[in-house]
């Protein structure tokens, strides 16, 4: 996590720490940051369970519907879930879904939504007066970040970091075994089944808080939302042409794919076929660590793709990048005309 967060992090860093790298067994904490982000523009600071109850419950009722296998993962059967599984089935008023889940759904997740690789975040996005207690106070830190550059791209990523945990439970098998695969033309990850495919997420959703939304070559703000003017592409660092080589296989893997302006991706000076420089390729590397170190499924499929241990991920990308450049396959020596100053 140091790794990630860096000398200086900023409030978006501690955040998507948080999402991303802190292991899972139950679903809690995304359906409390969804919920969080979604009440704090209100511009209210003290939330009452009650208040809080309604967007959580609706956010889980949401993921469950789609994935109902968390409570496998503990083997407890949790009140919160089954009320929403009651409610599901026409058995409870939507009502009676709330007041159950402010009695029953925050007993754990609100105690333990800042802790990361067993210890707690410098930094806090809301704080209880003490357990049991009936509100939470949002922090001038979760508002400050919701109203910067980032705040909009952020339900976007728990939505994507929430899918992907859920695929992974859902499929039933050991994180070992699930591969994610990109589909080029729609821009989805995808899980290949046997008799079908699992479509995940949008690649931009997924990738976006590793590279802490910025763009991967000259470290400007990009956006994930569809209809912003600063939509990030989606770009192959080793370009696809190199496919026709059998260099840099897979070449529409994870791995290779990062999110680029489109100033950079394609504008005029932009990288298009070529291969950036290879200072670049160590800033690869080092994203692609923060990959590896969040946990299923998108770590095992890099893992798989490009090698079981660091130094041999390293190899790989420089082995990749030797044979491209020493064939003089494509110009190896693009840079952009100006960086911001480095995020990772």
């Amino acid at each position: 996590m140091s790794h990630f967060w860096g000398d200086a992090p900023s409030i978006e860093d501690y955040w998507r720490g948080i999402i991303l790298f802190g292991k899972n067994v139950a679903s809690y904490k995304f359906a409390l940051a969804q919920s969080l982000l979604e009440l704090a523009p209100g511009g209210k600071s003290i939330i009452t369970l009650d208040e809080l109850a309604e967007p959580f419950a609706r956010h889980t009722l949401e993921h469950l519907r789609l994935c109902d296998s968390q409570s496998q993962q503990t083997n407890v059967p949790y009140p919160f879930l089954e009320a929403c599984r009651h409610y599901d089935r026409g058995e409870i008023s939507y009502e009676e879904l709330i007041s159950i889940t402010a009695k029953e759904g925050f007993k754990v997740v609100l105690d333990k939504f800042h802790n990361v690789n067993q210890g707690e975040t410098p930094l806090r996005f809301f704080a209880c007066e003490r357990r049991g207690a009936k509100a939470i106070t949002l922090t001038d830190e979760l508002f400050g970040m919701l109203s910067g550059n980032q705040g909009q791209n952020l339900p976007q990523e728990v939505d994507a970091r929430w899918r992907l945990v859920e695929t992974a439970w859902e499929l039933k098998v050991s994180r070992h075994l699930i591969n994610v695969d990109y589909d080029a033309d729609l821009e989805l990850l995808f899980v290949q089944r046997p008799m079908s495919r699992t479509n995940i997420t949008s690649c931009r959703s997924a990738l976006n808080g590793y590279q802490k939304g910025k763009c991967f070559y000259c470290f400007g703000e990009i956006s994930i939302i569809s209809s912003a003017a600063d939509l990030t592409d989606v770009d192959h660092f080793f370009p696809r042409v190199l496919i026709n080589y059998r260099i840099a296989h897979p070449i529409d893997g994870i791995w290779n794919l990062v999110l680029a302006c489109v100033s950079c991706n394609r504008g005029v000076g932009g990288k298009f076929d070529q291969l950036p420089q290879l200072r670049f390729l160590e800033r690869l590397n080092t994203r692609n660590e923060f990959l590896i170190g969040s946990h299923h499924p998108l770590a095992q499929t890099l893992i798989r793709q490009t090698g079981d241990s660091a130094p041999k991920r390293c190899s790989f990308l420089r082995g990749n990048y030797t044979a491209a450049k020493t064939g003089r396959l494509i110009n190896s020596n693009w840079q952009p005309a100006f960086e911001y100053p480095p995020a990772f």
